[in-house]
């Protein structure tokens, strides 16, 4: 049996990045596991983390955190995940970043939540053992996405299992935006074609109805707009209909590079 782990700083980003290639490997007979980081409810939000739900249309008096979950159950259905987790730690406007500016700069010298993701999360690697993880290269900044791949880059021993997905709709919006420099030097694209799935991806992107209109302009945008950005990353690299992109180190087992043929 083998095991994919795909690893989500929010409830959506694996969705909107590389939800073709889960439910590809999922058609091919892999179990996937979806693993969230930052998914902490934090009771009478403030300031900058209030404007963060409000600026969606969404009262104070809502658990933003327990919407959100929800729509990650029912992606994890629509998806037929086998293992669903959360790692429960706040995001990063509940740990000290008090502006939009903020979320896209450099993490802040006291923001110790590799650390804690670390211990969240090796008991659940180590586990499950996955063949293959999957994790963001960070693109656009977000200083969320940019911890994770802090904390990947940390772990030893997974190099040679790890894929690093383009932060979509971040690669949308920035064409040109470049992996966190912290990744490995050695990484190559490595493309997926997701042309039969793509339909099963844009119908999952669907279950984050709280973050379409924010990241897509609505929902009737999101399927137009998947299918032009992985049409293009298709024709970017040689190939026909549409894909999803990754960077793959030159230690990727030969078997999983086969998977993506």
């Amino acid at each position: 049996m083998s095991i994919a782990l795909f690893l989500s700083p929010h409830l959506d980003d694996v969705a909107f990045s590389c939800g073709g290639t889960l439910a590809r490997l999922k058609a091919r007979g892999w179990k996937v596991a979806l693993v969230t980081v930052f998914t902490r409810s934090v009771p009478e939000p403030t300031g900058f983390a209030l404007a963060c739900q409000t600026d969606k249309g969404l009262g104070p008096e809502v658990d933003y955190m327990a919407l959100r979950r929800q729509e990650d159950r029912d992606f994890a259905v629509h998806m037929e995940v086998d293992w669903l987790a959360w790692a429960g730690l706040p995001e990063a406007p509940h740990r000290g970043y008090s502006s939009a500016a903020e979320l896209f700069a450099p993490p802040q010298e006291d923001d110790a939540i590799v650390g804690t993701a670390r211990r969240r999360l090796m008991p659940l690697l180590t586990e499950l053992r996955p063949e293959l993880v999957l994790a963001p290269q960070a693109l656009g900044g977000h200083v969320d996405h940019v911890q994770v791949v802090r904390l990947m880059a940390s772990m030893d021993g997974w190099a040679a299992r790890t894929l690093w997905y383009r932060d979509t709709p971040y690669a949308v919006r920035q064409p040109g935006a470049r992996p966190d420099p912290v990744l490995p030097g050695d990484l190559r694209p490595l493309a997926m074609n997701v042309t039969e799935v793509l339909p099963r991806k844009v119908a999952g992107c669907g279950c984050y109805r709280s973050q379409l209109g924010f990241q897509f302009g609505g929902a009737r945008d999101v399927g137009p707009t998947l299918e032009t950005f992985h049409r293009r990353e298709a024709a970017a690299h040689g190939l026909s209909g549409h894909a999803e992109v990754f960077l793959a180190g030159a230690t990727l087992d030969p078997a999983l590079r086969r998977e993506f043929s």
